[in-house]
């Protein structure tokens, strides 16, 4: 008990309030949970040939999306492709409309070719950025609240992958979609 004298205003009941806190309420984690399932079923072919993950995060979900998917390498206007996929998670959350979506758009860290630059993009950031908006301009298209979505280009920044083989690049390549919040 001699670790407890250092601490003297911690009380269980301190403990328990500060344990709360931290938890989510049951009707948000349902809400989510729900989200999450039908997020799993309904991109399910996306998830088995590796362009797409759903992770479940204790107040939050995350979608990563392989950039190939949403982008031709070197620019941000998605394909027809890109908007019916994505256009998939939108029905998902209509339920949600108090649900806070932060898109954000990755790279890999190639340096922007001479193609690119030609177009204004002169690094990865701004590459990024290009792409996270484009989704987010996608999902208020299809009928997302505008006020609950944001978006943010990080370029190179956090790497799930090594940028030293063309596989670990790939995986870099990415726009994550957080849906934090519930539609209470």
């Amino acid at each position: 008990m001699t670790g407890w004298k250092f601490l003297p205003c911690v009380t269980l009941t301190g403990i328990a309030l500060l344990w709360l806190a931290g938890c989510v309420s049951q009707k948000k984690y349902d809400v989510l949970e729900a989200a999450y399932q039908q997020l799993n079923r309904t991109m399910s072919a996306e998830i088995a040939t590796n362009q797409m993950h759903i992770e479940r995060l204790q107040n939050a979900i995350k979608v990563t999306v392989n950039s190939e998917l949403l982008f031709p390498s070197g620019e941000w206007d998605m394909s027809v492709e890109a908007q019916q996929t994505i256009g998939k998670i939108v029905p998902i959350l209509a339920p949600m409309q108090q649900t806070q979506i932060v898109v954000n758009g990755y790279t890999d860290n190639v340096p922007i070719g001479p193609g690119l630059r030609r177009q204004g993009i002169t690094s990865n950031l701004e590459l990024s950025q290009r792409r996270a908006a484009t989704v987010m301009q996608f999902l208020i298209a299809q009928g997302v609240k505008p006020s609950l979505v944001s978006a943010q280009g990080l370029g190179e920044a956090n790497p799930v992958a090594s940028n030293d083989t063309a596989e670990g690049r790939a995986q870099n390549r990415r726009v994550e979609l957080t849906l934090t919040g519930s539609g209470t």
